[in-house]
């Protein structure tokens, strides 16, 4: 082959897939082999520069490559300082703990404990249960319809979708899903604040009542804002209920903020739009500043594991913490935390105006820069909402007309059908008014087709 082709994506992705795991998700929807990345942009071995709505599936908080980060990495490096520590303390993690208790709600601030674990975000709700199971003597766990916790067997085991699970046997029992407030597609097929009530209603009598045959578990564990699931965030009375009935029978309650936290809602934590205090906070992807980290923040009268009870050889990553202080300090800043409310109104505006000017559109939510966009086929029967079935179909075609624009966004939800915003938080206005300059013109091609 020579030298030219071996410069090609298709040299590169039939390399991979001739070597790589039939596992491999992204590479099917985006084929090109990436050489140089910067802010919102990445570009792939033959010169093409895309915009990157995806970042790292929003483990990028602040973008590529982002010069205080990469600095905060080289300086680490270049001090000889340790890189891998195992759980051994040093000053770079100790500055990395007191910045990110500092960022806690007040009632938590005061009495936190952190477990840093493996690097995925799986091993974090892994550690969350055994810690909670620990500490409560149960055994069991209420999960919600839609939540994605991870692909560990554990975390699996606790996950809403399907189609990771069927093939997958024995996955950790004992764990029970209740429905999780959508409005657009309510589970008791009402909607609105009566949808919400309806959630609200049900978690609370199932859990009070001495014949629901369900026994106390162990843990409650919810996403404040559902991400793979289609980007449904709880709505605020729902996560109050919660706090307020675990509260009430001694449940510790598990916050996901893997995907939803470090400011992707506009809030720093997404549970702070209820103004709730968690039990337990569970955080990964943007915490490590681009790194592999991830961490469970917990409240102290939890912590009756002993030593070694959960352990990890990757929970020293020294650069994740220097990296990751970075990006908590700029996250964390009031006026930063401003503008991405502010970009995302301007977001969603944007994509509200699109849905009321085509038929593809069912349904646009989300909270900051975390939007979904849930497209629906307006040729097939209405559900009892009265709305149009879920696309993946169409979503799939609008992700591949994207690509060929060079603007690079995922999927997600039931049946594939939401199209995901996972920008840089610090994504600039520019770049933000292409995305929904490219983005408004191939759904409008797509939606064209389907008239």
């Amino acid at each position: 082959m020579n030298r030219t082709s071996e410069r090609s994506n298709r040299y590169f992705t039939e390399r991979q897939n001739d070597f790589e795991s039939s596992a491999r998700s992204y590479p099917r929807r985006f084929p090109f082999a990436l050489r140089k990345a910067k802010g919102s942009w990445v570009e792939d071995v033959e010169g093409n520069r895309y915009l990157d709505f995806l970042c790292g599936a929003g483990t990028l908080a602040l973008g590529h490559n982002d010069d205080m980060v990469n600095k905060a990495m080289v300086d680490l490096i270049a001090s000889d300082a340790p890189l891998h520590t195992l759980d051994l303390t040093t000053p770079v993690k100790d500055r990395f703990v007191q910045t990110i208790f500092s960022l806690l709600p007040e009632g938590l601030r005061e009495n936190a404990k952190i477990q840093f674990c493996s690097p995925s975000g799986t091993d974090a709700v892994d550690a969350a249960i055994k810690l909670c199971k620990t500490a409560t003597g149960r055994s069991t766990v209420i999960a919600f319809s839609g939540g994605y916790h991870g692909m560990g067997h554990g975390a699996l085991s606790l996950t809403g979708n399907l189609n990771a699970k069927n093939r997958v046997m024995n996955l950790m029992p004992g764990v029970q899903f209740m429905p999780y407030p959508y409005s657009y597609r309510c589970p008791f097929g009402i909607g609105g604040d009566a949808g919400t009530a309806a959630c609200c209603a049900y978690f609370e009598r199932l859990l009070k009542d001495p014949e629901s045959g369900i026994t106390r578990p162990a843990a409650v564990i919810i996403e404040p804002i559902q991400g793979e699931g289609g980007v449904v965030p709880a709505p605020v009375e729902f996560l109050r209920t919660v706090r307020r009935v675990t509260k009430e029978l001694d449940i510790p309650m598990i916050v996901d903020e893997i995907q939803c936290g470090i400011g992707r809602s506009g809030r720093f934590f997404a549970f702070e739009y209820a103004d709730i205090v968690p039990d337990v906070i569970l955080a990964s992807k943007a915490i490590g500043g681009s790194q592999p980290m991830s961490v469970v923040i917990y409240n102290k009268e939890l912590d009756k594991w002993t030593a070694g009870a959960h352990a990890g050889t990757f929970r020293g990553n020294q650069l994740a913490m220097a990296a990751g202080t970075v990006v908590l300090e700029r996250v964390g800043q009031r006026e930063f935390l401003e503008k991405v409310m502010e970009k995302g109104s301007r977001l969603k505006d944007a994509m509200e105006k699109l849905r009321s000017e085509v038929s593809i559109i069912g349904d646009v939510r989300g909270r900051g820069l975390m939007l979904g966009i849930e497209f629906v086929d307006p040729r097939t029967e209405k559900d009892l909402m009265g709305h149009p079935q879920a696309s993946g179909t169409l979503a799939a075609e609008v992700q591949k007309r994207c690509f060929e624009n060079k603007l690079i966004m995922e999927k997600g939800g039931r049946n594939g059908s939401v199209m995901r915003c996972l920008c840089a938080l610090n994504v600039s206005d520019e770049d933000l008014d292409l995305m929904i300059s490219v983005f408004s013109k191939v759904v409008r091609e797509v939606d064209e087709s389907v008239r």
